[in-house]
């Protein structure tokens, strides 16, 4: 598998719509998608690889393949956006939520769905993004001097 292509994103239904190249047949790229569930764990297609078993030839056919299969068989009813404050840093996916004037964040890396966050809580959304992004600089320099 490559790597999550989280540029390429789509929030829809209370659901993160993430595309992946899942293969090449004949030069052509093969698309597949994970989800991630804005109620998490108590979705059944919380981190689900592709639940709809058709991959497609596009970001945009796989990304619709989704939607229709999120119209079909989703498990709830959502009524926001959790997924509007998301952002990219070296290729890391950083979804940023508040609640109750705190702010926290979710964290996943280029090739996983695992949320790699640190339990913290933050007054401010930059607060929160500068210290993630400092947090990703000092690894990419850990990285770097090995």
């Amino acid at each position: 598998m490559s790597r999550l292509l989280y540029e390429n994103s789509v929030s829809y239904q209370g659901y993160l719509i993430i595309p992946f190249v899942f293969g090449k047949a004949d030069n052509y790229e093969i698309y597949s998608y994970k989800l991630l569930s804005e109620i998490g764990r108590k979705s059944t297609f919380h981190k689900a690889e592709n639940p709809a078993e058709i991959y497609g030839s596009s970001i945009d056919n796989i990304v619709d393949i989704a939607k229709e299969h999120i119209d079909q068989h989703s498990d709830f009813v959502s009524h926001g956006d959790s997924f509007r404050s998301r952002y990219l840093y070296g290729n890391n996916l950083i979804i940023i939520y508040q609640e109750g004037g705190k702010y926290f964040y979710d964290h996943y890396p280029p090739e996983l769905l695992n949320n790699i966050a640190a339990p913290k809580l933050f007054n401010s959304e930059y607060e929160c993004l500068s210290w993630i992004k400092q947090g990703l600089n000092g690894q990419y320099m850990r990285q770097r001097a090995i």
